[in-house]
């Protein structure tokens, strides 16, 4: 007996030792990975078709300046509580071919390469997606991102939709996003009731509105602001401000 219990034993002992768990081989992992990218592009489908109607709640820099600021200034306007004026001076500063183009200005992009790149050629759309879906600062990653998204928001939003939720979301100062928080704090007056002057010196700000204040402007603030004023003119003679005004 105690000869068949140590073969018992020794039969135990020799028993093979479990299989470590097997690495997920590369097939396993583009899978995952394509679940990923499917999820996160059926995620911004359902968003860009809900911002046809719903306004962005916030968006990811918004959330960054807040806790950097400590809270922000934002009040929702339609674009009808506008001055008309408003969109006007922001296309003219911004992209005075937003009505022609279908996401992307070529002939703006063109001259930014002939000009070895010093000047940007985003247009409206483009900075919308990049405020509404995506994040600020320079990388590759984020520009095929937005490159990918632009022409999906041109064929779901109209113009009017997309400078709408643009002069929402837009930085005029620090911690002070939209046209209508712009329009408090700077000049203590709505953004229905602003002039042509103020609304042109808010947009001149726009490319650096950290560091650009519109009440109280340097000279070259002033310069551009007028030659926003007379751009708005122009545009709303020469039919270039049609796809957005009521």
């Amino acid at each position: 007996m105690a000869k068949q219990a140590r073969k018992t034993r020794t039969r135990k002992a020799r028993k093979p030792a479990a299989a470590a768990p097997r690495m997920p081989d590369a097939r396993q992992a583009l899978r995952w990975a394509g679940r990923a990218l499917t999820g996160i592009t059926a995620l911004f489908l359902l968003l860009a078709l809900s911002y046809t109607v719903l306004n962005p709640p916030t968006t990811a820099y918004m959330l960054a300046e807040s806790i950097r600021y400590g809270g922000i200034k934002r009040n929702w306007v339609s674009i009808e509580e506008m001055s008309a004026d408003v969109p006007r001076a922001v296309v003219a500063a911004e992209d005075a071919n937003f009505c022609l183009h279908w996401g992307f200005d070529m002939a703006a992009i063109r001259e930014a390469i002939e000009q070895g790149g010093t000047r940007g050629a985003s247009t409206l759309t483009q900075q919308t997606v990049k405020n509404v879906f995506l994040w600020h600062g320079r990388s590759w990653p984020r520009k095929a991102l937005e490159a990918v998204m632009t022409p999906v928001v041109e064929l779901l939003w109209s113009k009017r939709r997309t400078l709408e939720i643009y002069l929402n979301v837009a930085e005029f100062g620090k911690g002070v996003f939209g046209i209508e928080a712009a329009a408090q704090h700077y000049f203590g007056t709505s953004a229905k009731d602003l002039s042509g002057a103020r609304a042109a010196l808010l947009a001149a700000a726009l490319p650096n509105p950290k560091e650009r204040n519109p009440a109280r402007p340097s000279g070259f603030l002033r310069k551009r602001a007028r030659q926003i004023a007379e751009g708005a003119d122009t545009i709303n003679v020469d039919g270039r401000a049609d796809c957005f005004q009521g």
